[in-house]
């Protein structure tokens, strides 16, 4: 039996985080799973990858990417001058969902978070995910905010 690992994502990754992120019917509408990949996903992914305020992760169990997330570490003069952790683009591997590793994924990033120094970590859910609302709420994430967006 293979370890489940959490590491820095690698380009060799991007195919199977993109399929993770087109797999469910929000995912089919924004992403292109196809191959080949888009230049846009590997110009996104050299973006992050060379951010050292970015931090995309994935969780793997031997060779297989089993999940996925992505920690962007805001500094700001609010929280006295303290820092943000914001974790997006959680996805778990449709065939690995319910073993517990999404809040092995969770725990592990907010740990990042406290080495980063942060003392808020926050997220942005879609209104139609429930079930993942649920989730952050076991986790002890509060829905303490309202947030907008502006497709451009």
């Amino acid at each position: 039996m293979s370890a489940i690992d959490i590491r820095w994502a690698r380009e060799t990754d991007i195919a199977a985080i993109v399929a993770m992120l087109a797999d469910d019917p929000l995912g089919q509408a924004r992403e292109d799973a196809g191959l080949p990949l888009s230049q846009a996903y590997l110009d996104a992914f050299a973006a992050i990858d060379g951010d050292p305020n970015q931090f995309l992760a994935v969780m793997t169990d031997g060779d297989d990417v089993i999940g996925t997330l992505q920690i962007t570490f805001i500094a700001g003069l609010s929280l006295r001058g303290g820092r943000r952790g914001l974790i997006e683009a959680v996805r778990v591997a449709a065939w690995r969902r319910g073993e517990g590793l999404g809040q092995r994924l969770f725990e592990w990033a907010i740990d990042k978070c406290r080495e980063r120094g942060c003392r808020v970590v926050q997220l942005t859910t879609n209104k139609s995910r429930t079930d993942a609302h649920r989730f952050y709420e076991r986790l002890g994430f509060k829905a303490s905010h309202i947030g907008y967006k502006l497709e451009l």
